[in-house]
């Protein structure tokens, strides 16, 4: 089943690039989401809504968990659930960033089994499914051999590197950002940085897709505590992301406060 799921959500990944593509840089209409929770556009909704009617109606019996879609539980009863984000990095596809990206999952009992994260505009197809290994537009990904975190190259706000989240002295990093939290996890799990790092809660549908994506990969991910993430919990939260090498996620996890 998870091969077949992997092949749906392709397949919808690559429609909902389709869609992002006649929006991307035309002025969408947009508007801030309650709560100061950033913004979002048509085109988020326009995607939403087509992904949502391609997988349920191809799966009906499972969940469904989305950032632009009005949370059912329902989905906590289900065997299996989609998680999605539809535009990961809205706030950069509507500066005109290429670096957005679409995130689809399907979790079971907790776990992603299947996922897709796909940036239509740099051509970049990132994919796995649960014991199969983690890929880049068809070829297999492995994350960095890298072991110290004093020198490594990590992505993370520059608020995760204040010296209040840090056990001892701050580490010294070459620190870099990508809006798309999805697209962070996946640029460690392909080698191109070395670790990942936020501090703050995550919602499920920025982290479930690239989670399976590390792992398969070869890298560790939990939450700032060393738990495992666990997925399609009410709320849909994670407590922060530790993402990197085993060796040096160890490493990460001994020196946080």
């Amino acid at each position: 089943m998870p091969a077949l799921d992997l092949a749906l959500l392709t397949t919808a990944a690559l429609e909902a690039g389709q869609i992002a593509r006649r929006y991307w840089r035309t002025s969408p209409e947009t508007w801030e989401k309650p709560g100061h929770q950033g913004p979002v556009s048509e085109a988020d909704i326009a995607i939403d809504r087509r992904l949502r009617q391609m997988l349920t109606a191809a799966r009906p019996g499972y969940g469904w968990l989305s950032e632009e879609t009005e949370d059912d539980p329902a989905r906590l009863g289900a065997e299996r659930v989609f998680i999605v984000d539809p535009i990961d990095g809205t706030r950069a596809f509507l500066e005109g960033d290429r670096s957005f990206s679409h995130a689809l999952a399907v979790a079971e009992a907790g776990r992603v089994v299947a996922a897709v994260v796909f940036l239509p505009m740099r051509d970049k197809l990132y994919s796995a499914i649960r014991g199969g290994g983690a890929y880049l537009n068809g070829a297999s990904i492995r994350p960095s051999a890298r072991t110290a975190l004093d020198g490594a190259s990590v992505l993370a706000t520059r608020p995760a590197f204040d010296p209040e989240h840090w056990a001892g002295p701050v580490p010294h990093v070459h620190r870099a950002l990508r809006a798309s939290l999805a697209y962070r996890l996946c640029l460690v799990a392909e080698g191109r940085y070395d670790a990942m790092l936020t501090i703050r809660d995550s919602w499920h549908w920025d982290t479930a897709a690239g989670s399976l994506i590390l792992t398969e990969a070869g890298a560790a991910v939990t939450d700032l505590g060393g738990c495992p993430l666990i997925y399609n919990t009410a709320p849909p939260l994670s407590r922060g992301i530790v993402a990197a090498p085993p060796a040096l996620h160890a490493e990460i996890l001994s020196r946080l406060a």
